[in-house]
């Protein structure tokens, strides 16, 4: 399970990596939404917030299947899975998220099924306008807490950081 932990621990890190760039891809295609009044930027602010919480959603799935030996299933599962991605497991490990970035995800966990099942057309501005000012505020906690897992993982895992040998000091 050792080898387990750490490997996770490296792909949450990866995986936070390439949600930094999404983020960042959300800001920047609205921006130019704004700019330009084209409604094709705002699909692609869109996809990328689906793919926001797509990108979370895999971190806690390789959490419930590698540490909890647990997923959801049935019809709400992408539900249950923040949920129970929001709750301590006593004797397993802490609460991956809070409760507080748990209550902002639901939105985007919301928005990610309107991504999959309504034309782009129809996509509300204001909607997505509201999830673009949120995204990077609460990227930062999540990854902050996800990064607190990862060392948690890592601890658990048995992870050293190698030490430094003693520097020489002034003759």
């Amino acid at each position: 399970m050792n080898d387990r932990l750490l490997q996770l621990a490296a792909r949450i890190r990866d995986e936070l990596l390439d949600l930094e760039r999404v983020v960042g891809r959300v800001t920047e295609g609205w921006r130019r939404a704004q700019r330009s009044a084209d409604d094709y930027y705002l699909d692609g602010v869109a996809l990328n917030l689906h793919g926001f919480y797509a990108g979370l959603e895999r971190i806690f799935e390789l959490v419930a299947t590698t540490v909890d030996r647990t997923k959801p299933e049935g019809e709400n599962w992408h539900q249950a899975l923040l949920l129970q991605m929001a709750t301590e497991k006593p004797a397993v490990r802490p609460a991956v998220i809070s409760e507080s970035a748990c209550r902002q995800l639901d939105e985007y966990r919301g928005f990610r099924h309107v991504v999959r099942n309504v034309y782009t057309f129809k996509f509300d501005p204001t909607k997505v306008g509201k999830l673009v000012d949120g995204a990077p505020r609460l990227f930062a906690q999540t990854r902050a807490e996800l990064e607190a897992f990862a060392g948690f993982l890592e601890q658990r895992g048995g992870f050293v950081l190698p030490s430094r040998p003693p520097q020489a000091g002034p003759t």
